[in-house]
C-alpha cells in the first residue's frame, strides 16, 4: 500500500440534511465536489461527523453512493462502518465494498468496552470480511476503549489493515506503533496534525476542513517540501478556528453551522440528539475563522 493509502488532507465529511433532517443527497455531492476543489484528496463519509449513529443502513448507503458518483474517481472515499456490534459492522461494511467504496474506518466498539482481546477480534472480523483496506479509529474519549500499544501492533500484521486516525492525543504511543509497523497514521485532531506529521505522519482526517481545507493544504505541503516554518505557521494560525470547531460544540454541529454560514452547505440541520447551533455559536465560529484568517475580516 501506499505511504498514503487515503492521500494526505481528508475531511470527515458532514450529512446534509433538509429541515425536516432527511439526508440531501445532492447536498452531499455538491458538499463532496468542493471539499475536492479545496484540495481534500480524501473523504470519510458516515463517521461521527457524519451523524452515523443516527443515519439508518439505508441511508448510509445511498450517502456514500452520491459521494462515489460525484468524486470517486478524483479522491479516496473510506466508509465509516464501525459499530457496537460486530455482525452489523460486517454488513456495513460489504455493503460499503459493493457500493465502490476505496476503503472503510473502524472505530473501537463505543459502549461494550470489550477486552483487547475483544476487540482484537473485531476488527480481524471486520477485516476478513471484505477485500477493503481498513482504517483503525483510535478516540477513546468517544469510545470508552482504546486501541493498545500492542492490539494495533497485532492489528498491523493483518493485509489489510493499513491505515490509523489516531485521536488519542498520546504521541508516545503512536512512536511506539509507528516504529514497530508500516501503519500509515492521520491525526484525528486537527490541531495535532503537525506534530504528527512530524513524527511520519500521512496526513489529517479533519474537521475544521470543512472550510479551511486549503490552509491545512498548504500546511501539509510546506511540510512534504521541508519547510517547517511555514508550515508551523499556518499550525499556529489555525488553532482559533481549531478552538472554536472542536472544544465548544460537537463537531457536526460546528462545521455544520460554518459551511452553511459561508455557503458551502443549504441547511445546518443535525438530528437529535444534536441540536443545530445558535446565532450567537455561529457568530463566534465566524469570528475565530475571520481571526485565523481563513474568512476576510
Amino acid at each position: 500500500m501506499s505511504l498514503r493509502p487515503f492521500g494526505a488532507l481528508l475531511t470527515a465529511m458532514v450529512t446534509p440534511m433538509r429541515g425536516d433532517a432527511s439526508i440531501d443527497l445532492t447536498g452531499a455531492g455538491s458538499l463532496a465536489e468542493r471539499l475536492v476543489a479545496d484540495g481534500n484528496d480524501g473523504l470519510v463519509i458516515s463517521g461521527t461527523t457524519g451523524e452515523a449513529p443516527t443515519t439508518t443502513d439505508a441511508e448510509k448507503d445511498a450517502l456514500l453512493r452520491a459521494v462515489l458518483d460525484a468524486v470517486g474517481s478524483r479522491c479516496q472515499v473510506v466508509a465509516g462502518v464501525g459499530t457496537n456490534d460486530t455482525a452489523h459492522s460486517i454488513e456495513l461494511a460489504r455493503s460499503a465494498e459493493k457500493a465502490g467504496a476505496h476503503g472503510v474506518l473502524v472505530v473501537a466498539p463505543y459502549y461494550s468496552k470489550p477486552t483487547q482481546a475483544g476487540l482484537l477480534a473485531h476488527v480481524r472480523a471486520i477485516a476478513d470480511a471484505t477485500g477493503l483496506p481498513v482504517m483503525l479509529y483510535d478516540i477513546p474519549g468517544r469510545s470508552a476503549v482504546e486501541f493498545s500499544t500492542e492490539t494495533t501492533i497485532a492489528l498491523a500484521a493483518h493485509p489489510r489493515v493499513v491505515a490509523m486516525k489516531d485521536a488519542k492525543g498520546d504521541l508516545s504511543a503512536a512512536t511506539r506503533v509507528q516504529a514497530a509497523t508500516d501503519l500509515a497514521w492521520y491525526s484525528g485532531d486537527d490541531a495535532m496534525t503537525l506534530p504528527h506529521l512530524a513524527l511520519g505522519g500521512a496526513g489529517v482526517v479533519g474537521v475544521t476542513t470543512h472550510v479551511t481545507s486549503p490552509c491545512y493544504r498548504e500546511l501539509i505541503d510546506a511540510f512534504g517540501r521541508g519547510d517547517t516554518a511555514e508550515a508551523a505557521r499556518w499550525h499556529h494560525q489555525l488553532q482559533p478556528a481549531v478552538d472554536a470547531i472542536m472544544t465548544r460544540l460537537p463537531g457536526a454541529v460546528a462545521a455544520k453551522a460554518a459551511a452553511h454560514a459561508i455557503g458551502m452547505l443549504a441547511c445546518p440541520a443535525v438530528r437529535l440528539p444534536h441540536v443545530a447551533a445558535t446565532a450567537a455559536e455561529t457568530e463566534t465560529i465566524m469570528s475565530a475563522l475571520t481571526a485565523a484568517g481563513v474568512l476576510s475580516s
